[in-house]
C-alpha cells in the first residue's frame, strides 16, 4: 500500500474538492481532474472521473473518506481507465451514461437527481464532446451551485468534438443548456475552476461561431468540397502537430455542421 497522503486533494468550492491525476499530455493538459463531492457532516464521498490506471492516485483518493459512489462525466480513457479497479477497491459502484463503463449500477439518465455523500447531484446530458458526455450540477454548492464539466468545458483552452461521436449540433445546444444554469462555478475535467458558467458557455460560443466563420473563409477560397486535411492547414496553420489529430476533429465536425445546414 502507498503511503501518500490526501494532503494534495485541493478545495474546489464549498462542496467539492480535487485531486489532479499524474497523466499530463496534450489532451489532458495538466492532468485529469478527479473530484469528490460531500456535503456538510457527510461521512460517504462521491468520486468524479477517477482517471488513469494510477495506484497512488487511486489510494489517496480512497483515503479520504469512504466512497460511496463513482460517477463517470464520459468514455475518454483518462477518465475511465480507473473506474472498474477503483471500484472493487472501494466497494463502490460506477454510474456513467454509457452502460460499458457502469459497475454494479445502471446508466446514468438525463434529468436524474441522485442523492448522496450528503447533497444532491443533478444529472446533465450534454454531448459535443462525446455523444455520452454528462455534466453533474450540485444546486447547493455555494450561492450560485456548481457544474462539473467533464470535457465539455475546459478551465484552459478549448473543447475538442471526437467527430463522429461528437458532434457541433449537439455541443452548441449543451453550451445552451449549461448557459441557463447561471453564473454557476464551472468544474472541470482539465484545467482550474472558473467562475460564472453563462459567460464561460457564452465565450466558447463565439468561439465556435469564430471558427465556423474561418471554415467558410476556407470553403470560399479552396472551394466547397475542400477535404478535412485542406481546410485545417488553412484554418489551423500554427497548429503543434501534437494536437494535429484533434484540429482534424474538430474541423470535421463543423464541416459537417455547415453541409448539413
Amino acid at each position: 500500500m502507498s503511503t501518500e497522503k490526501s494532503s494534495d486533494i485541493v478545495r474546489s468550492s464549498e462542496l467539492t474538492r480535487f485531486r489532479l491525476a499524474p497523466n499530463p499530455g496534450p489532451m489532458s493538459l495538466a492532468g485529469t481532474n478527479s473530484y469528490l463531492i460531500a456535503g456538510p457532516g457527510a461521512a460517504g464521498r462521491v468520486v468524479v472521473d477517477p482517471g488513469p490506471l494510477d495506484d497512488p492516485h487511486l489510494q489517496a483518493l480512497a483515503g479520504d473518506g469512504p466512497v460511496e459512489l463513482i460517477l463517470i462525466t464520459h468514455r475518454h480513457a483518462d477518465h475511465t481507465a480507473a473506474a472498474a479497479r477503483f471500484s472493487e477497491f472501494t466497494g463502490a459502484p460506477v454510474r456513467a451514461a454509457d452502460p460499458a463503463h457502469c459497475h454494479g449500477a445502471p446508466p446514468l439518465r438525463d434529468g436524474e437527481t441522485i442523492r448522496a455523500a450528503g447533497t444532491e447531484i443533478r444529472v446533465l446530458a450534454t454531448p459535443g464532446h462525446t455523444a455520452d458526455s454528462l455534466c453533474f450540477h450540485l444546486p447547493q454548492d455555494g450561492p450560485h451551485g456548481s457544474v462539473l464539466t467533464g470535457d465539455t468545458i475546459l478551465g484552459s483552452g478549448t473543447t475538442v468534438l471526437d467527430y463522429p461521436d461528437g458532434t457541433l449540433r449537439d455541443y452548441l445546444e449543451s453550451l445552451d443548456r449549461l448557459e441557463r444554469l447561471g453564473p454557476a462555478t464551472v468544474l472541470p475535467a482539465h484545467g482550474p475552476v472558473l467562475p460564472a458558467l453563462d459567460a464561460v458557455a457564452r465565450a466558447y460560443r463565439d468561439h465556435r461561431q469564430d471558427r465556423l466563420e474561418q471554415i467558410r473563409a476556407a470553403l470560399a477560397a479552396l472551394g466547397e468540397d475542400a477535404g478535412v486535411g485542406a481546410v485545417t492547414d488553412a484554418v489551423y496553420a500554427d497548429v503543434d502537430p501534437s494536437v494535429r489529430r484533434a484540429a482534424e476533429l474538430s474541423v470535421a465536425a463543423q464541416l459537417d455542421y455547415l453541409r448539413r445546414a
